[in-house]
């Protein structure tokens, strides 16, 4: 079969500051929102952390400490690209400063010389599911306008120091996952008797202008980087073709597509007015607004995918904007955590997004999480996940080859690292082990798995050997 991967094709992997460094007090680090969230406790987050109760990100997997070996096992396999993101409560430990803490500025300054001297590429989300968590107790998170200053602040800063080192930057993670997750994506935390959707909206609003304004920032202090959002955008399909089922999955996929409809077109679009009016939603803007918004739109969209979900008529359509929704399709096969395995989905979502917007894409994240045996002999011998890649790269290659213009691939968690949903590690989507448990207890020793070989292999291939 003929290779159908552009040449500058940026295969890597991809992470997260709150998932995987650890050391969440150190160099003069402020605490995360992801620091008081407890172990494997949905939903259960504390005012500030609890003497002997655990929190996975206070030690992750110790990347903070240990990045040189693994970033070295990274450009083993090959990477042309590392996606991470900044800890913002390493550079602002409470947010609302007016001078950065140096030390936090030297880590990074650390990590992407390593990246670039081995030939990769950082990809870098400057929030990733957190912030300091002084801006939520003392400001409400992103429900107050002045974190658009605190935010244009940081990325000022963070543009200044990192220019030339850092070509791509992504200004949020998975934004519309504000729906579902308000408290990781926006730093919200909704009252009882608030309009939860008037919070959400506004939130969301406020992160427009500060993404658009640190976009104006970016182009005027870098001219040759790039710089885009990320969205969750895994497929929906009506579970059935009875029109009612039909329009209303289509109403739902337009509360992931309003994000980059206004990150891409600049502007909220057609169907923006309808929703706000049947969820008695305000948006309060501030003269300039829709200006900055329409001025500084996004050079790409990254998107995350990792499966597709159904909708029938009369589920709730206000919540998981993401794909987390629907009940199972019998044509489908699930993982270990009732996630559909869909790789035409993805050729599908990428023919959409190009179809739509007319820029370039780049799949930042995709990946299957497992639970993983280590023989006696220590090996990993994860062939459910070579299947799993290989048959979403065969289905991205075909959607380069449908005419989408796709910059790279960002293979979610390339090393094992905490789940974002369940606070677990048991939940393994590297290939590289962790000698981890759930309850942080191990060596945190490095293990290759049967996939980091096929992978190396993959990108030596630039993508023909999938097999």
């Amino acid at each position: 079969m003929n290779n159908n991967f552009p040449e500058n094709f940026l295969w890597g992997g991809a992470v997260a500051a709150n998932q995987c460094e650890g050391a969440y007090l150190e160099d003069g680090k402020g605490l995360n929102l992801i620091d008081v969230v407890r172990h494997r406790i949905k939903g259960e987050i504390d005012d500030k952390p609890i003497e002997g109760m655990y929190y996975p990100s206070h030690k992750a997997i110790d990347f903070y400490h240990r990045f040189k070996g693994d970033l070295a096992l990274m450009a083993e396999m090959g990477f042309k690209c590392f996606r991470t993101s900044i800890s913002w409560g390493r550079i602002f430990p409470n947010g609302d400063e007016t001078e950065p803490n140096e030390k936090g500025l030297e880590f990074y300054d650390k990590l992407f010389d390593e990246m670039i001297s081995l030939g990769m590429q950082p990809i870098v989300t400057i929030s990733h599911y957190e912030m300091p968590l002084y801006l939520l107790d003392n400001y409400g998170g992103w429900r107050s306008r002045k974190l658009i200053d605190f935010y244009t602040r940081y990325c000022e800063v963070i543009f200044r120091r990192y220019k030339g080192k850092v070509k791509y930057w992504i200004t949020f993670n998975e934004i519309n996952a504000i729906h579902f997750n308000p408290y990781g994506a926006g730093g919200l935390r909704i009252k009882p008797d608030e309009n939860k959707m008037q919070v959400i909206y506004q939130a969301s609003h406020n992160t427009f202008v500060a993404s658009s304004l640190a976009i104006k920032l970016c182009r005027e202090i870098d001219k040759e980087a790039k710089i885009g959002c990320m969205l969750a955008l895994s497929a929906f399909y009506p579970a059935t073709c009875h029109p009612d089922d039909v329009f209303e999955t289509y109403e739902l996929r337009r509360r992931s597509l309003y994000y980059s409809d206004v990150y891409m077109r600049g502007y909220y679009p057609n169907y923006a007015k309808h929703i706000w009016d049947e969820l008695s939603v305000n948006i309060k803007m501030e003269d300039g607004d829709e200006k900055v918004i329409k001025k500084y739109t996004c050079d790409f969209l990254a998107f995350s995918y990792y499966k597709s979900s159904t909708h029938s008529y009369g589920m709730p359509v206000f919540g998981d904007t993401g794909g987390n929704t629907g009940k199972p399709n019998p044509y489908l096969q699930s993982t270990a955590w009732g996630w559909q395995i869909d790789p035409k989905g993805l050729r599908y979502v990428c023919n959409e997004l190009y179809d739509r917007y007319q820029k370039p894409l780049f799949v930042a994240e995709n990946g299957m999480g497992n639970i993983d045996v280590v023989e006696e002999d220590g090996s990993i011998n994860d062939d459910y996940r070579i299947d799993y890649i290989s048959r979403h790269l065969m289905a991205l290659r075909d959607a380069i080859k449908d005419g989408v213009d796709i910059i790279g691939y960002t293979y979610w968690g390339p090393i094992d690292i905490i789940s974002a949903g369940t606070g677990e590690i048991k939940k393994r989507y590297g290939f590289i082990h962790v000698d981890m448990d759930n309850d942080g207890n191990g060596t945190l020793k490095r293990r290759k798995k049967k996939s980091f070989y096929w992978y190396k292999k993959v990108i030596e291939s630039n993508g023909e050997n999938l097999e």
